[in-house]
């Protein structure tokens, strides 16, 4: 699969039956592997228990469906935060930003933004981690890149440098392949 990390918003109906989901009630969430990507099922427990299947899930999980809050508009100039820019990278899927959507997706983790929901190590050896945003239900599959040491800092300069709106040029941004040497004055 081609695709190395996607997005895919929480459901407000169940999947199953077509009924809304009700705010703070349990739902069952999973991940079904298609050609195209991940299809996501957010269900009833009890439409998820009778429902026959011919596939099994990527991921199955269990929850609590919160009703998505009205958001308010916040400034324009707005520096983003760190979810905001896991869901620009996600979105713009290149993979040459692998390491960093890895990190921030850690970053979020650390702060009870995000939890990670399952693992899958794939056949080609690489790790597929499943994500959930906390609050607003958002599922992220990113690819574990399985970071060295060594180049961890020059990745987290990186997403420093985008968290602070700096724009780096190509050029500019350090490889994770690359090491380098620190300048001696």
């Amino acid at each position: 699969m081609s695709q190395e990390w996607n997005i895919r918003s929480r459901g407000h109906v169940c999947t199953i039956c077509q009924k809304p989901l009700v705010d703070k009630t349990p739902v069952v969430s999973a991940l079904k592997e298609t050609a195209d990507g991940y299809e996501r099922f957010d269900c009833h427990p009890e439409c998820w228990k009778v429902q026959e299947r011919d596939w099994t899930p990527f991921s199955q999980w269990d929850g609590v469906y919160l009703a998505p809050v009205k958001e308010v508009r916040q400034e324009p100039l707005k520096k983003e935060d760190a979810g905001e820019l896991l869901r620009q990278l996600v979105t713009l899927d290149d993979p040459a930003m692998k390491n960093v959507v890895y990190v921030l997706a850690v970053m979020l983790e650390r702060s009870k933004i995000l939890v990670e929901r399952d693992a899958k190590e794939q056949e080609d050896g690489t790790i597929r981690r499943v994500y959930e945003d906390r609050k607003q239900g958002d599922t992220f599959v990113i690819l574990d890149p399985r970071l060295r040491l060594e180049n961890l800092s020059e990745v987290q300069q990186q997403v420093v440098a985008l968290l602070s709106g700096e724009v780096a040029t190509e050029e500019e941004q350090p490889s994770a392949d690359n090491e380098t040497q620190p300048e001696t004055t």
